[in-house]
């Protein structure tokens, strides 16, 4: 087992490496070694749109770290307050859902990179760029060591607004939503549109420019994390357990029912699982 470090991934990124990871949305003491045997290094934990609550995020956090994994959780929308809270609760890294302005930005900054830091005094050092007293400084940047923060860009807004969101000074990087993007764009889930890859590589090609990570989330098959990987991806967040089970459940039950004679009764899509 790997001996977790709070800044490897962190450290990783900066070097240009690529990183491994995918969605976990089950809470169970065994997952985290399932996991584990993959080799990855981070997993992604969704509480935007899975039901996990304080205490039980509190523990696939902490069991993922004792993995040697790092967890980077979405919170549910761009509130400072929750992305302090889930560091508390063992998160290394926050995404915040939709980020559309500077503004958001710039708090998410603050509750990964100034906590415990709030109020005024951060305010004025977050917009008015008061440099805050060596002392405090150096206690920030130790209290602090290996946070990620980590901007979702999923519209329209967002991307032409681009330059001004990724210049932030503390964003780490940019984790794009394809169908949330390819919706705001009037393209739901229309991932071969060119447009919708255009847009992607924008995204992309802007965010390696400010040497920022990247990373796109798919619960679809491995060419497509290995396409957007040649353009310039390196947070790769492949599928979910919650897909790779439905994916393989379907396709072995199918297999034993047609070896068997049994007919076919409401077998489902092979679409994604999108969360």
């Amino acid at each position: 087992m790997a001996s977790f470090q709070r800044e490897d991934l962190k450290q990783k990124l900066i070097r240009g490496q690529n990183v491994y990871g995918t969605c976990v949305t089950v809470n169970t003491p065994i997952w985290p070694a399932l996991v584990t045997n993959a080799n990855l290094d981070f997993v992604f934990i969704d509480t935007e749109h899975i039901p996990i609550d304080r205490s039980e995020l509190a523990k696939m956090c902490r069991s993922y770290q004792a993995n040697g994994i790092t967890p980077i959780v979405r919170i549910p929308k761009p509130d400072p307050y929750r992305a302090s809270q889930v560091i508390d609760d063992g998160a290394v890294g926050v995404i915040a859902p939709y980020l559309e302005n500077t503004d958001q930005v710039r708090k998410l900054v603050g509750a990964t990179k100034c906590r415990p830091l709030k109020g005024e005094k951060l305010n004025r050092i977050l917009e008015d760029g008061l440099r805050p007293e060596a002392e405090l400084k150096t206690y920030l940047d130790r209290y602090n060591i290996g946070n990620l923060c980590i901007a979702n860009i999923e519209s329209i807004p967002a991307v032409e607004r681009l330059d001004e969101l990724l210049s932030l000074e503390g964003l780490d990087a940019v984790f794009i939503g394809p169908h949330d993007l390819s919706v705001n764009m009037g393209l739901p889930e229309h991932y071969e549109h060119p447009d919708f890859k255009a847009t992607v590589k924008t995204i992309i090609k802007k965010a390696r420019r400010y040497t920022l990570g990247v990373g796109i989330h798919f619960s679809l098959e491995p060419k497509w994390q290995i396409e957007w990987i040649k353009e310039g991806v390196n947070m790769i967040i492949h599928s979910s357990d919650m897909a790779l089970f439905s994916k393989q459940l379907n396709a072995d039950i199918n297999e034993i029912k047609s070896s068997v004679g049994d007919q076919q009764e409401g077998a489902s899509s092979d679409g994604p699982v999108t969360i």
